[in-house]
């Protein structure tokens, strides 16, 4: 049984985890085994996602004044929650992994920065990039015009030395 203390003590905890995180998600444990629980806490561990089985009226309390407040009301049933750490898909890829091969394991709710998605969701905040690979992605995206710039500007001066290369291969040959 659960102390007022210890209660007090898990509502702080969720609501710091959730101040910080930039997304959560809600999944239904029912059905799950022991050794499930332990496989699914150490991918999320490994993940640096916060996972954490917690009563629904705590996790409503722990949500209120957070990003996340749009999901109390959707809060019925056996619930794990699972807040990402600085990457927004990184709850969502390990309880996607680990719903494929479980399906015990059933998304409810989807949030992202204050908005509630649909559980189908998941998918697509799943696949979204990690901090390193936007960054890439956007180096990418700036460096493409200004390499083929400087490609265009080198022309000519390429095309000239090539033709100057060329009328000498041709002295030589004659």
């Amino acid at each position: 049984m659960l102390t007022l203390e210890r209660k007090k003590v898990i509502v702080e905890e969720v609501a710091e985890i959730a101040s910080r995180a930039p997304t959560a998600i809600a999944a239904e444990y029912t059905g799950l085994t022991v050794a499930d629980l332990t496989k699914l806490r150490q991918s999320a561990r490994e993940a640096g996602v916060y996972l954490r089985v917690v009563r629904n009226t705590l996790a409503r309390r722990a949500l209120q004044d957070t990003r996340f407040e749009c999901m109390r009301d959707s809060l019925v049933g056996p619930l794990l929650l699972a807040f990402s750490n600085e990457e927004p898909g990184s709850a969502a890829k390990v309880i996607r992994d680990f719903s494929k091969d479980n399906q015990k394991l059933v998304v409810k709710l989807v949030s992202i920065d204050g908005r509630l998605l649909d559980a189908s969701d998941i998918e697509r905040l799943a696949k979204m990039p990690t901090l390193d690979e936007a960054r890439a992605m956007l180096l990418g995206l700036l460096q493409a015009p200004m390499s083929k710039f400087v490609r265009t500007v080198a022309e000519p001066q390429a095309k000239f030395a090539r033709l100057l290369a060329a009328k000498r291969d041709q002295e030589q040959a004659a």
